[in-house]
């Protein structure tokens, strides 16, 4: 009952863009993973990921909660899995604990894009803070591992707590001049050890989400092209009271992005 929620719906191939769609805002979540058949010859799965009002490119804690997901189905519980997304081909690693329903997921994200930096001043007042609020040597950028998102270090984790956007418009278009998801607002020490805060917009809200794997490998990326850190803990979700914890690490040319998966309930829906 903390961290992220996600759903995911195995053998999805028969549906559609709009029962998908439809399904997704049944569940209220932040994302649904929806499992259908590979088209790439070397993928294991496909995995469709869906927010209650668009499909996403690529997503992480989607990634990570769809592979344990599926090792459980598959009664797996070690695999190394590869994934088939519309950013491309992901792999993803799986160790389910003795007791069947508690795991640990690593996914491989896609290589590192820096796009354009955004003026200090808009992202400050977006994020209904000060500039002095915002770290004095790193400057707020797009960033992608596979999905676009704006990257804002700050100076302090009491930065990071007092940070809050409240217009989803506003967020919207900003978030939207870098084809992003989300504003992920990160303080991280010298010893990687961060804390970080994600802000998107649905409609004329803007909301919080509790575990932003699609984020932390950007930052991860960013971190290490501009400030030499290589390596990243990151807690975030505690302010909407659901604490959760992603790590990742440069891998090569790549980032890694893992964290722990618990599987709540299982059931069958018929449509």
């Amino acid at each position: 009952m903390a961290g992220n929620g996600l759903a995911v719906v195995h053998g999805a191939d028969a549906l559609d863009d709009a029962a998908m769609l439809a399904f997704a805002r049944e569940t209220r979540l932040s994302e649904t993973s929806f499992i259908q058949a590979p088209t790439a010859p070397t993928a294991t799965y496909r995995n469709r990921i869906w927010t209650v009002g668009r499909e996403l490119r690529l997503a992480g804690h989607p990634s990570l909660g769809a592979a344990v997901a599926e090792a459980r189905v598959r009664g797996e519980r070690r695999a190394a899995y590869v994934q088939q997304t519309p950013a491309g081909l992901q792999p993803v690693d799986v160790e389910l604990c003795d007791d069947g329903r508690t795991a640990r997921a690593e996914m491989i994200q896609e290589p590192a894009e820096f796009h354009a930096e955004v003026d200090p001043e808009r992202v400050a007042r977006e994020c209904g803070l000060a500039v002095a609020d915002l770290h004095p040597d790193l400057r707020p950028q797009f960033v992608s591992t596979g999905a676009p998102q704006l990257i804002v270090a700050l100076r302090n984790r009491d930065a990071l707590l007092r940070a809050a956007t409240g217009d989803g418009s506003s967020l919207a278009a900003l978030i939207a001049e870098g084809d992003g998801i989300v504003v992920y607002m990160a303080a991280v020490g010298d010893d990687g050890q961060g804390y970080a805060r994600a802000f998107f917009a649905e409609g004329p809200l803007a909301l919080e989400d509790a575990a932003t794997g699609s984020a932390v490998g950007p930052l991860c990326a960013y971190l290490d092209r501009y400030a030499g850190i290589s390596s990243i803990s990151v807690a975030q979700g505690a302010e909407m009271g659901r604490p959760s914890r992603l790590v990742a690490r440069i891998d090569g040319d790549r980032v890694r992005v893992g964290g722990d998966c618990v599987i709540l309930m299982t059931g069958e829906v018929t449509l």
